[in-house]
């Protein structure tokens, strides 16, 4: 402020100021450039290298797994799965505000800029390096990157400055400025425009290209073999009221960790089974696909499904039962947890006794007829009927460990979720959605409602505090499944709040208190209001 005054007190037209002002736009732009080609370069050295070793995916998985689990719950809230993808955005953004602040800053003392970006490289090296499986060579994504921009950041300032001292020395006198040219000025702008705008275009190659072309090969030349034992089809009179008994793998719900898909080639990809065993296994992809295979339809729910929520889904799963495994890896006394670990670091735990008890739990290779879609795990994922996802659902499957629960903790516990985690009973209303209008007259109420491993045995629909009714429940293939249920309503004019509830298969009615997902799922009736015409 007094550096202005002063230029405004030796040039009171504010021509000057006006300058000065403009450099600094200029000098931002230098500092917003060289940002972008940072990222840029990582983003393409990361195609080699890995994907997570790119120092945006880095730095965002390093805050993930140090974000208070109170921060993770805001951003669900906020963002629900697009909560990655703001952590990403919201990166770039103070990115791009350091960047310009560098700039300024750099045209000023030089060093200082290159300094800042010293700093970032520094701690996108450090967070690659800390990722699971890191190599020495995923340091090279941030190294480079921090390299090309400052130099970039060099090469844009002695643009802006015409190679002299002087555009520093009119930001802090008031000695005549040196103002650009036109020339100049449109030399300065083509340059930090096509870095900018080539640097995106570059870094989104990166990002998109990756190992993609190679993985979307290999799982297209996947042959799936034949499941063993019963075949299993959908109950033909499953559909109910426009729902859907599968969920598609496109709009199948998705919640992980993981900042960018892993991508994984199978012909390199192994199943370590290891820890308090008697007979360790290691097995390949293709070993996988030789062992005897069944195909089941499962529900996966995810804890963080609040009441009426949409992070559950019915699917047709091919994979080899988990049983068979342990059983040849001989679990020694005491093992009494299975730790699942992805190839990004991720675990969850499940009971052993769980997995042995006869329930369909499998390591998944494929997902409604097809090969496990990159999203959802390829190639081999874990699928247990009953348990939340957060302790039993791991995707990118790499290794199952077998450990105890008393001395190990698995990913989302200190995080203060519960260490086991069945799957609660409840239900939902999807027709008529909460908030909308329907003719008054015949109207079908319907929804889902799930207690897997379980089964419901009742589904009961209550209309503005009347009485409960009993709701026709659709087909389903087994317990391990969400039932499809309807109710005819003779709609009248106004408001109308409705509501559910389930009975499962052991007796117990859902809980009409209300309960948050954390730490164990959340619970309660869920209830839409709806005005009719």
């Amino acid at each position: 402020m007094t550096v202005a005054l002063r230029i405004l007190a030796a040039d009171p037209t504010g021509s000057r100021l006006v300058t000065v002002a403009k450099q600094k736009v200029y000098a931002a732009m230098a500092g917003i450039a060289a940002s972008a080609v940072a990222l840029a370069v990582g983003e393409i050295i990361a195609a080699v290298v890995s994907a997570r070793s790119a120092p945006l995916v880095a730095v965002g998985g390093a805050v993930i797994d140090n974000a208070p689990e109170s921060g993770k719950e805001l951003a669900i809230r906020l963002f629900g799965t697009n909560d990655k993808v703001a952590l990403q955005v919201g990166t770039v953004i103070l990115l791009v505000v350091f960047g310009a602040a560098l700039g300024v800053m750099a045209v000023h003392r030089m060093w200082v800029g290159l300094a800042g970006i010293a700093l970032f490289g520094a701690v996108g090296v450090v967070a690659a390096l800390t990722r699971t499986g890191a190599g020495a060579d995923w340091a090279l994504p941030s190294l480079l990157g921090a390299a090309v921009a400052a130099l970039t950041l060099w090469l844009l300032v002695r643009l802006l400055t015409g190679g002299s001292d002087e555009f520093a020395g009119e930001l802090t006198t008031t000695s005549p400025a040196r103002a650009m040219g036109g020339t100049e000025r449109r030399r300065f702008l083509y340059a930090a425009w096509i870095l900018i705008g080539g640097a995106a275009v570059a870094g989104f190659a990166g990002r998109t290209l990756g190992q993609r072309t190679v993985v979307n090969t290999a799982r297209s030349r996947v042959v799936l073999p034949t499941p063993s034992g019963r075949p299993v089809l959908a109950p033909a009179e499953a559909d109910v009221a426009g729902l859907s008994y599968v969920t598609t793998n496109e709009t199948f719900y998705r919640i992980d960790t993981a900042i960018v898909v892993p991508r994984i080639d199978p012909a390199v990809w192994t199943l370590t089974i290891d820890g308090r065993v008697g007979r360790p296994l290691r097995l390949t992809f293709d070993d996988l696909l030789r062992r005897p295979m069944i195909e089941r339809y499962v529900t996966l729910a995810c804890v963080s499904n609040e009441v009426g929520g949409d992070l559950i889904g019915n699917a047709r799963w091919l994979g080899v039962p988990v049983k068979d495994l342990l059983d040849e890896a001989a679990p020694e006394s005491g093992a009494d947890q299975v730790v699942s670990r992805s190839v990004d670091g991720f675990t969850a735990g499940t009971p052993t006794e769980v997995l042995r008890d006869g329930r369909d739990a499998m390591i998944a290779i494929a997902m409604n007829g097809e090969p496990l879609p990159v999203e959802h795990g390829f190639p081999a994922r874990m699928v247990v009927p009953g348990l939340y996802g957060y302790v039993s659902a791991t995707k990118w499957l790499a290794e199952l460990e077998l450990s105890s629960f008393a001395d190990f903790d698995a990913y989302w516990i200190p995080r203060g979720w519960a260490q086991q985690a069945p799957i609660k009973t409840e239900s939902r209303i999807d027709r008529p959605r909460s908030g909308s209008t329907v003719p008054a007259g015949a109207v079908v109420i319907a929804g889902v409602a799930w207690a897997q491993h379980r089964g419901i045995s009742r589904v009961e629909v209550r209309v503005d505090d009347g009485p409960w009714q009993p709701a026709t429940l659709a087909a389903t293939v087994s317990t391990d499944t969400w039932r499809l249920w309807s109710l005819p309503w003779d709609a009248t004019a106004g408001p109308h709040k409705i509501q559910v509830r389930a009975t499962d298969n052991a007796g117990e009615v859902q809980t009409e208190t209300q309960a948050p997902p954390i730490p164990d799922g959340a619970t309660g009736w869920h209830q839409i209001r709806v005005n009719v015409e």
